[in-house]
């Protein structure tokens, strides 16, 4: 059976939106837009509004809503659609109380009565577009609290900079405009910010002051690569840590830090004040004495940061974590291995605006365990109070 192509786009406003579809439209004019809304419930199943449109005689303009889980609902749409209007490409336009990378995960998993999705259709590159003043915003602001779709229900409460910079990082494309007759500065560094979030992403800005898009280019309306669905599973884990792009703009930049030692949590949490100035966003992964078979990860969005024990460190002998670690996983570890600690390293990276990269380096590296703590052995660092995720550590 010939796939469908199935594009996705989503914006941190309704009007960016609007523009990724805009876009996508004008390379593939018979393209089928279904646009999305979720009307949430903090408990039981929102209602799912959908708007399907499209210059295709084969597709008949519809509006309807259904209440149920979300990923259930707009599988049963897509499936029917590539039934009865054969290959179409489909560009699925989210809401923004999307988290985009877990739900796409979901929407493809494969179903026991219906398959997978991927039966049906090839994806194609997600399509971010990012309006700068309100981008801005979001990324400073870590007092409300915001709870985003990642499947059959809402996930966990995060502030809306971490969801804005989650958008960010979900994407293929990230589309940035210079705000109509407005602060230019203000749409650089929030364009340069972007792309340093996401170095994996291309960039696309309009040219010049009359706001008029660039040709964008084909591949944006063929299959993505293969292993799509691999590749968003593989970003979601706690030991995969984003890439570094150097000099994305003015003043923006990216510290990534390694280690192969562990660390103390009561130094690193008197680090914290240091190496977390100026940084928009940290996401990493950090190997603590206190607990030295956990994967703590490190994940902050302006001032907010969250460590939790995310995972465990592979160990040699068992074969069953192995074969459900991600191939990106399993070769970093083979990589990074030592006979003795395994895959287990620090590793985070830290994106912001004017860091101090020599200060941030110093106040983490003071942080290590010294040669003497090191000599104590696993024994000793587990009796090592944890003011970071609470008393002393246990193996």
């Amino acid at each position: 059976m010939r796939k469908g192509l199935l594009s996705v786009v989503c914006g941190n406003t309704p009007e960016m939106r609007g523009v990724g579809v805009e876009q996508l439209l004008r390379l593939s004019p018979r393209a089928v837009p279904l646009a999305v809304s979720i009307q949430g419930q903090e408990t039981g199943y929102p209602v799912v509004q959908r708007f399907l449109s499209g210059a295709d005689a084969s597709v008949r303009e519809a509006a309807w809503s259904a209440k149920g889980d979300p990923v259930v609902i707009l599988r049963q749409d897509l499936m029917s659609l590539r039934r009865s209007a054969g290959p179409v490409h489909v560009v699925l336009a989210l809401p923004g109380d999307i988290d985009v990378l877990p739900f796409l995960v979901e929407l493809w998993r494969a179903r026991v009565a219906s398959g997978s999705l991927g039966d049906y259709y090839e994806p194609a590159l997600v399509v971010v577009g990012v309006e700068p003043s309100s981008f801005m915003v979001d990324v400073g602001c870590v007092h409300q609290a915001v709870r985003l779709w990642s499947g059959g229900e809402r996930g966990e409460a995060l502030s809306p900079a971490e969801a804005a910079v989650r958008q960010v990082e979900a994407a293929d494309v990230l589309l940035v405009p210079d705000p109509a007759g407005g602060n230019g500065e203000q749409a650089s560094v929030a364009a340069a910010l972007a792309s340093q979030l996401n170095p994996r992403a291309r960039l696309v800005t309009p040219p010049d002051m009359d706001g008029a898009w660039p040709e964008l280019p084909a591949s944006l309306v063929r299959a993505a690569p293969g292993g799509a669905e691999g590749e968003w599973r593989a970003r979601l884990e706690p030991v995969t840590v984003p890439a570094v792009r150097y000099g994305a703009g003015p003043g923006v930049e990216t510290v990534l830090w390694r280690a192969r030692r562990p660390l103390h949590p009561g130094r690193l949490a008197a680090a914290l004040p240091t190496a977390m100035r100026g940084v928009v966003r940290g996401r990493g992964h950090l190997w603590l004495c206190s607990r030295p078979d956990s994967v703590v990860s490190w994940r902050s969005a302006g001032a907010y940061l969250e460590l939790r024990e995310a995972d465990r460190w592979l160990r040699q002998a068992d074969a069953r974590a192995w074969q459900a670690a991600s191939p990106q996983r399993r070769a970093l570890a083979s990589w990074f291995w030592d006979d003795y600690y395994g895959e287990r390293r620090n590793e985070i990276t830290l994106t912001g605006i004017s860091l101090d990269e020599p200060e941030i380096r110093s106040v983490l590296d003071t942080a290590l365990l010294t040669d003497a703590e090191l000599s104590l052995g696993q024994e000793g660092w587990t009796t090592v109070p944890d003011p970071l995720l609470g008393g002393a550590g246990t193996r």
